[in-house]
């Protein structure tokens, strides 16, 4: 089922969400319908909050990255994200590591709006998959980027909290209008009331 966006300016979105317990309550068709979601509205992840549920769960799939055209990724790089689709439960970043570098990001929370965000290089993550196994993996590059990104959400953070304080200001009415449901896109928003 397509589930609606939490937009910007909602609560849940600045809320730490909480673990997850083994045997919590339709988790699978939750996973199903965050997958469905993401892929409706485009995205390439999708956290838990972003869907109201302050929870530590996000989605991955970096597959769309592998089919641009960019000059900073090889070819190792392209084919890791062709297949890189993976859930994160109960996710903790362990340690970050390499030269920041800039992207230019966005967020389905987020729509319209895209900046220029730091994130260093590399990382180690510890998360359960969805049976509940344990692993403990190194990302790099923009695997490591969405990750940072879905994991900021369940943290209560939110890319725009990433740019500087003139950046926020320049882009402050828009971000009160999509907070006021002044927007339009092609997949379902939640307002804020």
């Amino acid at each position: 089922m397509i589930l609606p966006i939490v937009a910007y300016g909602d609560p849940i979105l600045k809320k730490v969400a909480q673990d997850i317990k083994k045997g919590h309550a339709g988790l699978k068709t939750l996973i199903a319908d965050m997958h469905e979601t993401m892929y409706n509205a485009k995205g390439v992840g999708l956290a838990a909050p972003q869907i109201g549920h302050s929870i530590r769960l996000f989605v991955v799939d970096a597959s769309p990255f592998a089919d641009d055209e960019d000059e900073e990724m090889d070819k190792k790089e392209i084919a890791f994200l062709k297949t890189f689709k993976k859930v994160f439960i109960n996710a903790h970043i362990t340690e970050e590591w390499g030269e920041e570098w800039k992207f230019n990001e966005g967020c389905l929370s987020i729509p319209k709006i895209r900046e220029d965000i730091l994130r260093l290089p590399e990382i180690e993550i510890e998360y359960l998959d969805e049976e509940f196994k344990k692993h403990t993996e190194t990302f790099t590059g923009m695997a490591a980027r969405i990750i940072q990104h879905e994991f900021d959400h369940i943290e209560g953070k939110l890319f725009t909290d990433l740019i500087s304080p003139l950046r926020k200001r320049m882009i402050k009415g828009k971000l009160v209008d999509i907070s006021k449901g002044k927007i339009k896109t092609d997949y379902k928003m939640r307002f804020p009331k």
